[in-house]
């Protein structure tokens, strides 16, 4: 089977080949296409987009894609591969690849644990704390790692499960783990939102928060100083403005926008 053929596999997220794009930069370069949850429909009454969550890595390979996230794609880049984390629509859109000019690729499953290397960068999947209405399907998230950093991207999911943590390394009651570097969560819902049903299968800016402080606290955290922790998956009925969320997150927390590109090390 030739590495860019896939087949339908059991489990969770899938990963869907697809056109050639450029080489990456030495460092992790993570671009995001979109950062909003699935009630952002286009620009809204304050004049605000955030379109469905999505990031470019390394101008080469794809997590989730749809085709509201075309128009923030660098001129002149095809994505070579599109890892998903689940099947909702605003994250799983396969016929998208058509807004690209390529067919639309085969899907197969990814099980958890299982890494794909794509571009010189290494793309895990692990479970995530959220539920799909598919029979069989667990959503999941990714370990992304090139050189020394690691990035957990981790969307949609209520927190982080300790099969997920096991698998990234994180796990407490593993002592010779390894941390992360580098981390991206959703934060679906905002402040002051502890109570809300959607906490079982989403994240706050609470749960983050927390998140960093237990992870930072017991070394399983390590960035370089000043590095900052970017959210995504924003609903807009959960949030205020973009300025507004910037100003009530606590650091290192930032709230990411669409087109916003970080490089994660050199």
């Amino acid at each position: 089977m030739n590495r860019r053929e896939f087949i339908v596999g059991a489990t969770a997220a899938g990963v869907m080949s697809g056109a050639f794009a450029k080489e990456g930069p030495a460092g992790l370069r993570i671009r995001f296409l979109g950062t909003g949850a699935s009630d952002w429909k286009g620009l809204d009454e304050r004049g605000e987009w955030r379109r469905w969550s999505s990031i470019l890595v390394d101008n080469a390979v794809l997590v989730d894609f749809t085709a509201q996230s075309v128009d923030q794609l660098p001129a002149g880049v095809r994505p070579e591969a599109i890892f998903y984390t689940h099947s909702h629509r605003d994250h799983y859109d396969p016929a998208a690849a058509g807004e690209l000019g390529v067919a639309v690729p085969a899907v197969r499953g990814l099980a958890f644990g299982e890494t794909v290397e794509e571009r010189g960068v290494r793309f895990t999947c692990v479970p995530a704390n959220h539920g799909t209405s598919r029979t069989g399907e667990r959503a999941g998230m990714f370990l992304i790692e090139k050189g020394e950093e690691r990035l957990l991207y981790a969307t949609d999911t209520g927190g982080i499960m300790a099969e997920a943590a096991r698998i990234v390394g994180i796990d407490a009651h593993v002592r010779d783990g390894k941390p992360i570097t580098a981390l991206v969560m959703e934060a679906t819902m905002g402040v002051g939102y502890e109570d809300d049903f959607r906490i079982y299968t989403h994240s706050s800016v609470d749960t983050v928060a927390r998140i960093v402080r237990v992870l930072t606290a017991t070394g399983r955290y390590l960035p370089p100083p000043g590095r900052k922790v970017y959210l995504t998956h924003l609903a807009r009925t959960l949030h205020g403005t973009h300025a507004e969320v910037a100003a009530a997150v606590p650091a290192p927390l930032c709230p990411a926008h669409d087109g916003l590109e970080v490089v994660f090390g050199k």
